[in-house]
């Protein structure tokens, strides 16, 4: 159970195997692993001992997945930071682990003087882009040329592997930390339920610092297959790769799954590579599902669920998807605990809740992250008698299958009666004229709170107020119906591609002391 096995693997085996490929730049296993190998003893040079954490900004690269595999063949751990946050964020989640050093690209080149300015100990920077390096930086290609390789540390089982910052859609970031036994463990179940296919291009476009794109690239590398990346999520750009490589596989959240339909050029290009195509980290809309499924017809879907804290814990296979999934209502669902996962539907006191009832996931688990970093009481909040409580709110049918309502801080209470957002976002969705939708609960003296609508219309479509709620109620009861519908011509969304609730909500609930009414 140690991460970098996978590279001494693929160098035994596939040395002429290709292992990555950016833009054109392509690296086999065997010149891979030496790179990693020199980085790593780059990293020694600088500074980095054991259980020393060193932070990535950086957009998805072949160069991030070096810095990931040096890291732990340094003997180090992997802070990677979120490419969304401001400089006060990501200076927050360097002081609060206390990293050392911090790989830095192009794309963010303007926020290394005021993070060394503001950060407790000004980090020392290895500038991992193509331009230029700047003074008092250490130059990524320059360094890997001039080093030395040094020898796998080994770290594995219970090492710490990993300080991941929450996104920081419901509150303010906390580091979970995942060991390596995590990581391997949430990879091999993850593996055991989607075997990877023999020969593939997985396709990275969802960011990897981001704990499920992640944990997809160590699914990759322990099959020894090939990762193709793109630097951030672009439709144009996502079409022409698949087109280009081949790719078998592609990993999207729901917002890119959406964009890609909606692209005007989505038929011009030859998908016929693709095999599987795997989603989750928020919940879909049916009819943005229906739309890719007619547009891609032959293809797996497969939906995951899962968390930082926790990495995927279900999975909703092909079976369960296309008319078949539709009809019987599975494609709605995010599936079945995997295997070794044990998860439960519970009350407020921890009571394990009738089928179809909804309450909160609870889970155990060898993925199950050991903690928030130096949060004890958050670590205790979340994790109690070894069962990791997620905030989510579902329920379970009978044979198992796994359906999202909403978070539970999300949940609406309106007139004594429970409204989840993505009932009404489902029903939102199935407009013509809607490209995205969010519903959250906006404080009401009347009702205590009542439905609100934040909707992204499709380029030149119409749609009115009046005619989006009338839309709904052939769909759902009256009483989830919006009561107001707000249009904007964007969502603010997280760095992994999900909308920040916690925004749309701060404007009407500003000056109130709690989130409840």
């Amino acid at each position: 159970m140690y991460l970098t096995n996978s590279l001494h693997r693929c160098v035994q085996q596939t040395p002429d195997k290709i292992a990555t490929i950016f833009r054109g730049r392509q690296r086999h296993y065997d010149d891979f692993c030496q790179r990693v190998a020199r980085l790593a003893g780059v990293l020694q040079q600088a500074g980095m001992k054991e259980n020393d954490r060193v932070g990535i900004l950086a957009l998805n690269s072949d160069r991030f997945l070096e810095v990931m595999m040096a890291v732990w063949w340094g003997g180090g751990v992997l802070n990677p930071v979120n490419i969304r946050w401001s400089v006060p964020e990501i200076v927050y989640s360097l002081d609060d682990c206390d990293t050392g050093l911090l790989f830095i690209d192009d794309h963010f080149m303007h926020m290394a003087a005021p993070i060394a300015k503001t950060a407790k100990r000004a980090p020392v920077f290895i500038h991992c882009g193509d331009a230029a390096t700047p003074d008092g930086m250490l130059c990524y290609e320059q360094s890997i040329e001039s080093a030395q390789p040094v020898d796998d540390a080994w770290r594995g089982y219970e090492d710490l592997a990993i300080v991941m910052y929450t996104g920081g859609t419901t509150g303010f970031p906390k580091g979970v930390m995942q060991s390596h036994r995590n990581l391997w463990s949430g990879c091999i179940q993850r593996i055991a339920e989607t075997p990877p296919i023999k020969g593939g291009k997985s396709l990275h476009a969802a960011p990897l610092f981001h704990a499920a794109a992640l944990s997809r690239a160590l699914n990759q590398f322990i099959a020894g297959e090939t990762h193709v990346i793109v630097p951030a999520f672009s439709p144009s750009e996502v079409l022409a790769t698949i087109e280009r490589e081949r790719v078998d596989e592609v990993g999207l959240v729901p917002t890119m799954i959406q964009a890609l339909v909606d692209h005007p050029d989505f038929c011009k290009h030859d998908l016929s590579s693709v095999k599987r195509l795997v989603y989750g980290a928020s919940p879909i809309i049916a009819s943005v599902l229906e739309r890719m499924e007619n547009l891609l017809p032959g293809v797996e879907f497969y939906q995951s669920y899962g968390l930082t804290e926790a990495l995927v814990v279900t999975a909703n296979p092909p079976a369960n998807h296309g008319a078949a999934g539709r009809a019987s209502g599975l494609s709605m669902s995010v599936g079945t605990a995997l295997c070794a996962t044990v998860l439960r539907i519970v009350d407020e006191q921890g009571r394990e809740v009738p089928r179809m009832s909804v309450g909160e996931i609870v889970l155990r688990g060898p993925s199950v992250t050991r903690g928030y970093w130096n949060k004890p009481e958050e670590t205790a909040h979340a994790i109690r008698d070894a069962w990791l409580y997620t905030g989510d709110g579902g329920y379970m049918d009978a044979a198992g299958h796994v359906f999202i309502v909403d978070r539970m801080k999300d949940m609406i209470v309106s007139g004594g009666e429970n409204v989840y957002s993505a009932e009404v976002e489902n029903a939102i969705g199935r407009h013509p004229a809607v490209a995205m939708c969010a519903v959250i609960g906006v404080p009401s003296d009347e009702w205590g709170e009542t439905v609100h609508a934040v909707v992204v219309k499709k380029p030149g479509a119409s749609v009115t107020e009046d005619e989006i709620r009338e839309h709904c109620r052939a769909f759902i009861a009256r009483y989830k119906c919006p009561k107001s519908v707000e249009f904007r011509e964007q969502m603010p969304l997280s760095g992994a591609g999900k909308i920040l609730k916690r925004e749309l909500r701060a404007p009407f609930w500003d000056g109130k002391g709690k989130r409840v009414n």
